[in-house]
């Protein structure tokens, strides 16, 4: 049963919007407006260990409280709105997809922007020095991060931590490899957001998504952007990602509504 707005007769929608590792709120604050003004609830949830003053906070934190942190934040929002699109930035794809997993029935669609299966680091899963990685976390307790963006006046945005706790970095690479194992029980429509010159996700990352999934050929795509570095809700092409976001969302509401009215012809 469609659950219908009695206020405008839309569908109850809502939207879950999970950062990525290491990010901060501001990384997918752009999002935030242009979604409510389409009349839905957006929520917005800060992962373990993120947007703290240190990274510090982030040190002994694994994959699964993430996930955890995601999921209640899902079931919260799946109290007020019965068909929840989850839109996924880097490592919030890899929590997204996990979430799609889990409740097929809750999630209407997945959008997900540069979703972290592949990494450009060596060291991480799938790369020609990823058996090192234990080694080097056992002599390096703290990894140094560094963003970059095609738009040089971007360069001022401080978007996450400018370190992590190494052995944070080996959860991420664990959820990584599980999420890869995942994706063949992945069903959900998915919108994918990938940028070619990424720095951080290899572009691979999406066809990978996209030839691995279980989602009928139909309801999935891919939208690339040409000249956006890692991240994309921050960079140049900005207004263009969120844009297609926005015409995304919007186009599933249309079609919940759609059926909403035949539903009530029908009976």
């Amino acid at each position: 049963m469609i659950m219908v707005d009695q206020h405008n007769g839309a569908c109850s929608f809502g939207v879950l919007i999970l950062h990525g590792f290491t990010g901060t709120l501001e990384s997918v604050q752009a999002l935030y407006l242009p979604l409510q003004k389409l009349g839905i609830a957006v929520s917005m949830p800060l992962l373990a260990g993120h947007g703290a003053a240190s990274p510090e906070q982030l040190r002994g934190i694994s994959w699964h409280t993430w996930l955890h942190d995601a999921d209640l934040a899902l079931q919260k929002l799946s109290c007020e709105r019965e068909r929840i699109i989850v839109i996924g930035h880097s490592m919030g794809a890899l929590l997204a997809l996990n979430l799609a997993v889990k409740y097929p029935d809750k999630i209407d669609a997945l959008v997900l922007a540069t979703p972290a299966l592949k990494l450009l680091s060596l060291f991480a899963p799938g790369r020609p020095m990823q058996f090192l990685a234990p080694l080097v976390s056992k002599v390096l307790k703290n990894w140094e991060l560094k963003t970059l963006f095609a738009e040089p006046q971007c360069s001022s945005l401080m978007l996450h931590y400018s370190w992590v706790p190494t052995n944070a970095i080996l959860s991420f690479f664990e959820l990584i490899k599980w999420t890869q194992q995942q994706l063949c029980r992945v069903t959900t429509p998915v919108l994918v957001l990938q940028c070619r010159k990424d720095s951080t996700v290899h572009p691979e990352s999406a066809t990978i998504l996209f030839n691995n999934i279980a989602t009928d050929p139909s309801a999935k795509s891919i939208i690339w952007l040409e000249h956006s570095d890692h991240q994309l809700f921050c960079d140049g092409e900005r207004a263009k990602a969120v844009q297609v976001i926005i015409d995304y969302v919007a186009d599933r509401m249309r079609r919940c509504r759609e059926l909403a009215d035949i539903e009530r012809v029908s009976s």
